[in-house]
């Protein structure tokens, strides 16, 4: 059996610990919704950050077909066209810390930190998270959402794709 143990601190931080912050947070909540299609396959995903310009930052995840032989599940990356155009078609994949396998369908969660890979230490501003689909057989769907950084505190924002991306949330915590 597992226990949580929570310890709240305050006060003055003394010793090692101090004058170290905790890195900022960023979860990110990406619904692929089920289509009740004959023939269902799952969709490639890409999420990266982008300025208000949209002038892409970073590549933070990249869900793709990576079981196909002679890595083919690569040359249909370029499917999803903003994200292939804006970084995709720069990158080596698999890309370490990116690359993923694509997902069921449903709510799929992931945590980025500032400081740490993929995120690293994204400058002060505002910027839009986006979230892009392609599916074979299927369609394109693309959602941004925006967010400012680094949160002064903790804060939920959201945007609805039409039919092949659901809700994406974006949670930004201090």
């Amino acid at each position: 059996m597992r226990r949580l143990i929570a310890v709240t601190l305050t006060g003055v931080a003394a010793g090692p610990l101090a004058g170290h912050a905790v890195a900022a947070e960023m979860t990110v909540n990406v619904d692929l919704p089920r289509l009740d299609v004959a023939e269902y396959h799952r969709p490639y995903v890409s999420i990266w950050v982008e300025r208000a310009d949209q002038t892409p930052v970073t590549t933070l995840a990249v869900w793709y077909d990576q079981n196909k032989r002679n890595g083919e599940g690569t040359k249909w990356l370029k499917d999803m066209r903003q994200w292939w155009r804006k970084a995709g078609r720069d990158m080596q994949f698999p890309a370490d810390g990116v690359s993923g396998a694509t997902r069921a369908p449903g709510q799929q969660v992931v945590s980025f930190v500032d400081g740490k890979a993929p995120l690293g230490k994204l400058p002060a501003g505002e910027y839009q998270l986006v979230v892009e689909t392609a599916r074979e057989a299927g369609g394109r769907g693309v959602v941004r959402v925006p967010f400012a950084w680094p949160p002064t505190s903790a804060t939920t924002t959201q945007a609805k794709g039409e039919q092949e991306l659901g809700t994406v949330t974006v949670n930004v915590k201090p």
